[in-house]
């Protein structure tokens, strides 16, 4: 906590600082929150520092948008501090929802929302990055699926094929983190801001649908159509949907036996495996 103070007096000289509490943190980042002012977000590893300033790129290419939501602007450049590197970007009001709440219509209101961002060419460059990775069913065949517990390899391959199979879509831009603390409401239910964008990526948007179910599958039947929920429900059935996103977009797997780590318990919890 004191070397995030240090850099956020650093970022925001002038600003106090008594308030400031730590977020929780991320696999990419720790978060200290000024409240009323700013957000500093400093990179945990050392791809998470190297990509920073195209994070940064997509929030100001994001900020220049018409949109009927709030993001957070960057307040400084992207600052190095030793190996790692910081930003302070804006505060946004509003609270998130508690988990398995929201109406039907809000969770359409937040994914009509983002789906509607136009990918011009300044937001495509800056969310784009599969021209620089493998393609993420080959991350999954051969990374993934190996490590598997073997009664899962088959089941997991299936799924696999039941997710190349859904009809290609228009592009759109795709949040990739919906739900949780990301979205920000006000007291009387009006969508405030949308936070967190690293993972934005051009995608089914339906993608975003399957993120939604934070508030419930239910929920998010209602608020969207048979066709879109249908390819929600593939995409999630795949890795579930927040393990997914990770393996798409050109991302690099760092650490494929982490990722299983994380994954089997979600199948297991999920469903059942393929008989062996």
């Amino acid at each position: 906590m004191d070397d995030l103070l240090e850099i956020a007096a650093a970022l925001l000289p002038g600003v106090n600082l008594d308030r400031a509490v730590l977020a929780t943190e991320g696999n990419v980042h720790r978060v200290l929150l000024v409240p009323g002012t700013a957000a500093v977000r400093v990179s945990k590893r050392p791809l998470a520092a190297a990509t920073m300033p195209r994070r940064v790129a997509v929030l100001h290419a994001l900020a220049a948008a018409d949109l009927p939501f709030q993001v957070p602007v960057p307040l400084t450049p992207v600052t190095p501090f030793g190996d790692q590197t910081a930003v302070a970007v804006s505060w946004l009001d509003g609270t998130p929802l508690p988990k398995g709440e929201g109406s039907p219509d809000q969770v359409a209101e937040v994914l009509e929302a983002v789906r509607s961002v136009p990918l011009d060419a300044g937001l495509l460059a800056a969310v784009d990055g599969r021209a620089e990775g493998r393609h993420w069913s080959d991350v999954i065949g051969t990374d993934v699926v190996p490590r598997l517990p073997r009664r899962w390899q088959a089941e997991v391959l299936r799924r696999l094929d039941a997710a190349l199979a859904l009809d290609p879509v228009p592009d759109a831009l795709v949040h990739g983190d919906l739900g949780g603390g990301n979205v920000h409401w006000s007291a009387d239910g009006k969508l405030l801001g949308v936070l967190d964008w690293d993972t934005a990526m051009p995608a089914d948007p339906a993608i975003d649908a399957a993120l939604m179910a934070w508030h419930g599958w239910d929920t998010v039947r209602r608020a969207v159509s048979a066709q879109t929920y249908h390819r929600a429900r593939t995409w999630d059935a795949l890795l579930g949907v927040g393990h997914l996103v990770a393996c798409m977009n050109g991302r690099p797997m760092t650490s494929p036996d982490g990722f299983v780590q994380a994954v089997v318990p979600w199948l297991e919890a999920d469903g059942q495996p393929a008989a062996e």
